[in-house]
């Protein structure tokens, strides 16, 4: 019998209800998931209009606007309909995942599975979103959802593939199942770290990314920063205990690609306004589009350096972020590190 039938957690047949939580490009996106999946979705927003205007005219207005969505998606502003679901996706920022696993704490039934959808660390704790799932949730089964996406692709239908993971392979296997549709491929894992780890990291290593763009430093300097911006990230995924088949897939070495070359990455847009002379403060205050690697940078460097882990790149990110380093000082500061070998 496998971990997840001994811990009661939801199986496949019974995943017929799927409540996302999060009325964002994201949430709006993954409901769009699990309606083409054939499941029952409910999207729980807190934004009353949005709510009103997916329900009356299938649009969600302030996300993805021109886009007609499912008729089979109800959206509702009452957390009690996910006790009724058979499967929950918290599709909240990062920051934000800890509160919301608590608003459900007494809405979710036991064993059913919670995957978090958010990419980063937790400020503070340094909690992945399945550790805080985990704490806020003790009655659930963490599962996360990560890989190269944007939230306009999939709502598009555009073909798609991302890693699911969870602690058991069984259950794993059965949310992939679960949610797959003829342009949605999820892919089972069971290394909820190299997952997770992956995902937080490739956000910090896109905004890097971006401001060497916006700086005019040329392609070159962009692929290396990328390459050697996967060595940090693959790093310290081992070093928590990710695997390396997991960190060079789909949520890492995949996302990390997408997200490092693409205007349409609110990460790579940030560095990119950043590196063209942008400041910090005004592209990242309120009303601002979230890019979580503003966020993940200064966590990540610190969690890295209570386990002795080098992330240099990670570094010279919050550096810049925090306003310690501008631009041209973090490449300065870069290009002038001892010499080593590539391998190490």
């Amino acid at each position: 019998m496998s971990a997840a039938e001994t811990s009661g957690a939801t199986m496949p047949g019974a995943m017929r209800s799927v409540a996302v939580v999060g009325g964002g490009a994201f949430g709006t996106a993954l409901a769009l998931v699990a309606a083409r999946a054939g499941r029952r979705a409910v999207l729980v927003a807190r934004d009353a209009e949005t709510v009103a205007a997916i329900n009356g005219q299938a649009r969600n207005p302030r996300y993805l606007g021109d886009l007609v969505l499912e008729p089979a998606i109800v959206a509702t502003t009452d957390i009690g309909a996910v006790a009724k679901a058979d499967l929950v996706v918290l599709a909240v920022p990062a920051q934000a995942t800890r509160a919301a696993a608590r608003d459900l704490s007494g809405v979710v039934r036991p064993g059913v599975p919670v995957i978090a959808a958010a990419k980063g660390l937790e400020n503070g704790t340094h909690a992945v979103m399945t550790d805080i799932i985990a704490a806020e949730l003790p009655q659930a089964a963490p599962a996360c959802l990560s890989g190269p996406s944007f939230a306009a692709d999939i709502a598009r239908g555009l073909p798609t593939a991302l890693t699911v993971a969870a602690a058991d392979m069984d259950l794993a296997e059965a949310l992939a199942q679960a949610l797959t549709s003829p342009s949605f491929r999820p892919y089972a894992s069971d290394d909820l770290i190299g997952v997770q780890i992956g995902g937080a990291l490739k956000n910090v290593l896109a905004i890097g990314a971006g401001m060497v763009v916006g700086r005019g430093l040329g392609a070159s300097a962009q692929a290396a920063l990328v390459a050697r911006g996967f060595a940090e990230l693959a790093r310290l995924g081992r070093a928590l205990g990710g695997r390396t088949e997991t960190l060079m897939g789909l949520s890492g070495l995949g996302d990390l690609v997408l997200t490092a070359t693409s205007p349409q990455s609110r990460n790579f847009s940030l560095g990119l306004a950043i590196g063209e002379g942008g400041s910090v403060a005004a592209l990242t205050g309120a009303g601002t589009k979230l890019a979580e690697g503003a966020t993940t940078a200064a966590v990540a460097v610190r969690f890295a350096a209570e386990r002795d882990v080098e992330l240099p790149i990670a570094a010279a990110v919050a550096a810049v972020l925090s306003g310690r380093l501008s631009v041209d000082g973090a490449v300065e500061s870069l290009m002038s590190r001892p010499l080593k070998r590539e391998v190490e």
